[in-house]
């Protein structure tokens, strides 16, 4: 049985990357800010008959994730999903804003493969997925500080990939386009009053040349691969999963 370290997967994505590993027969090892969400996956995991340790760790912080990695006693399978969303320019993206953004989807992915990467190497070797998105490739409006970090998640996607090739860790990326997930239902709701919300979520999915936004399923399936035996010969790549936006635009 492999163990898989799960940052974020108290829903959305990282929740279905860890239902995903529970069904491959793993240990899920569930690193959330909240407990309580990070709980309720557990829960449902568990119900299915699957192994889960659940650790509240704030990824922004290294003493926290320091002590979380120490709870943990192998690692196999990483997957950095933890991020946070911005909106707005380099004019409006305030000093405070861009720390916030760098502090976890940056200094985040940091810290756990700072922390995991050792015991991956003493256990000869491991596989990584990062979340990057289709804005570490293409320019999208007013995502100037979610770019920012979404492209070093990429790089250091790449970095990590060159420096441990030898040593059995395999690390890449997936770069989703707009994905159905509770976060998009608190934007619509936070800034659409209820008889727009509809139109908005219909020109959201047609962003997509394929029509419609991704599933967290989808996602994870494609995450789930990269983790797997099956990918043994992949790494330093950055997969797009984006209904078409890159290359159909």
């Amino acid at each position: 049985m492999k163990t898989a370290v799960i940052t974020g997967a108290g829903s959305g994505i990282g929740q279905a990357v860890a239902f995903q590993q529970s069904k491959e027969g793993n240990h899920v090892v569930i690193l959330d800010y909240s407990e309580e969400a990070g709980d309720e996956t557990a829960r449902q995991i568990e119900e299915d008959g699957g192994k889960v340790t659940v650790i509240q760790c704030d990824v922004s912080d290294t003493e926290s994730v320091k002590k979380a990695f120490g709870q943990i006693e192998q690692v196999d399978i990483l997957v950095n999903n933890a991020g946070i969303a911005a909106v707005g320019n380099v004019e409006t993206c305030t000093p405070e804003e861009m720390d916030r953004i760098y502090n976890v989807n940056v200094k985040g992915v940091y810290h756990c493969l700072h922390f995991a990467i050792p015991k991956m190497v003493a256990n000869g070797g491991g596989s990584i997925v990062n979340l990057a998105s289709i804005a570490s490739k293409v320019g999208i409006q007013d995502r100037f500080a979610y770019s920012m970090s979404k492209g070093a998640a990429h790089t250091m996607t790449l970095s990590v990939a060159r420096d441990y090739i030898d040593k059995g860790i395999r690390c890449n990326c997936v770069c989703p386009a707009r994905v159905h997930t509770p976060f998009v239902d608190g934007f619509l709701e936070k800034n659409y009053p209820e008889d727009e919300r509809k139109e908005m979520f219909a020109t959201l999915s047609e962003y997509q040349p394929i029509g419609r936004m991704g599933t967290p399923t989808e996602i994870a399936d494609l995450i789930g691969f990269l983790c797997s035996d099956k990918a043994s010969f992949i790494t330093g790549s950055a997969y797009d999963i984006d209904g078409g936006v890159i290359n159909l635009r």
